[in-house]
């Protein structure tokens, strides 16, 4: 397939810039598979709309505040986002700047934009590709994240992160720090929603995926097989793989709540066809053709025109059936992306129905 055929336009009004004041007031697109009529519901609906015997998976991972303002020696202002903490002291790092830094640089911290260094200071160690490798000097890089880390906006907000976003594009149930994107779809769960659900009976596990700012990489190959797929860190533990082979058993759903979750039941079912442990990193690429192994249904929000993400989720429920959910979407003035509305795919019909 080509690149072009998941483009669609986008009023900008569309996109969210800022969360709704409670995060389960998001709309719901539901949509079953086969059923060219979506239903149209309030996410804190959605324990209605699931089984006990199903499975919910969701992605345990935490936004670090990964962005980072400094001032070359030169003098020249420096914006970093770092990918990754690769020890204590080290990390890869995106670095935009008027010149690249060259190895040994030394680049003076501040906490703006536009405010005087402090006493924190990273020299850049090397390159990895695109990435430059960077080290603190004297503290630890997850304390002068700490310190004067900014929280990762994704580049469609177009605004400074501000106090409230430290809560808000974190999800409540965040345990281990590594992302330096959050997995929107699980944005809308509130602590009250989560405990209906166990409430339901409804079983709940968590896999990690440290979403890396490769999630907004654009695909530059026209055709979409060509495309390199950036790496992120995923683990599966047993635990997971047991519960995915019991849900199945029982003639319940898997219910991965977002992409991130998705790529990694996904990875984890690669090798063998059937889910198994899986700890390291991943760079998966789903896009129609794939034939899904460990996920039945799906929670996710509304994704990039030409983004893998909009790609996972055609090849998921068919790209014809999606370009044309986003369609109705836009018609119904569905709020976009990172802060937006989110959409439930189930191979269910009816299931957008009220219970």
């Amino acid at each position: 397939m080509k690149r072009s055929d998941f483009s669609y336009r986008l009023p900008s009004n569309l996109i969210a810039q800022y969360p709704l004041p409670d995060r389960s007031g998001s709309r719901l697109m539901v949509l079953a598979r086969g059923s060219a009529t979506p239903a149209h519901r309030q996410f804190r609906e959605l324990p209605e709309l699931l089984s006990s015997d199903d499975l919910l998976v969701f992605n345990d991972t935490r936004v670090i505040p990964a962005r980072l303002f400094g001032i070359k020696a030169t003098g020249g202002k420096v914006e970093i986002l770092l990918e990754r903490l690769t020890g204590a002291h080290e990390g890869l790092a995106h670095v935009r700047a008027s010149k690249s830094p060259h190895e040994g640089a030394i680049i003076h911290l501040s906490t703006g934009r536009n405010e005087a260094p402090g006493p924190h200071r990273l020299r850049v160690t090397g390159r990895e590709g695109d990435l430059f490798r960077v080290s603190s000097q004297g503290a630890a890089l997850a304390d002068i994240l700490g310190e004067v880390g900014h929280v990762p906006l994704p580049p469609y907000i177009e605004r400074t992160d501000e106090v409230g976003d430290k809560e808000r594009y974190q999800t409540v149930y965040a345990r281990r720090d590594g992302a330096v994107a959050a997995p929107t779809a699980g944005l809308h769960f509130t602590d009250a929603l989560l405990g209906e659900i166990d409430a339901r009976g409804i079983r709940r596990v968590a896999v990690t995926l440290h979403v890396g700012a490769g999630t907004f990489q654009p695909v530059r190959e026209d055709d979409i097989a060509r495309h390199l797929m950036h790496r992120e860190f995923a683990e599966v533990d047993e635990t997971v793989c047991e519960a995915v082979r019991e849900t199945r058993r029982r003639g319940g759903r898997v219910v991965a709540v977002g992409t991130t979750a998705v790529r990694c039941l996904e990875a984890a079912s690669l090798a063998a066809g059937e889910i198994r442990p899986f700890r390291g990193d991943t760079d998966i690429f789903i896009y129609p053709g794939h034939n899904f192994r460990s996920v039945d249904a799906m929670i996710t929000n509304f994704h990039l025109p030409e983004s893998t993400l909009l790609m996972l989720v055609s090849a998921f429920a068919g790209h014809a059936f999606v370009m044309a959910a986003y369609q109705q979407a836009i018609e119904a003035r569905y709020r976009f992306f990172s802060f937006g509305d989110a959409m439930l795919i189930t191979s269910d019909e009816g299931m957008g129905e009220p219970s």
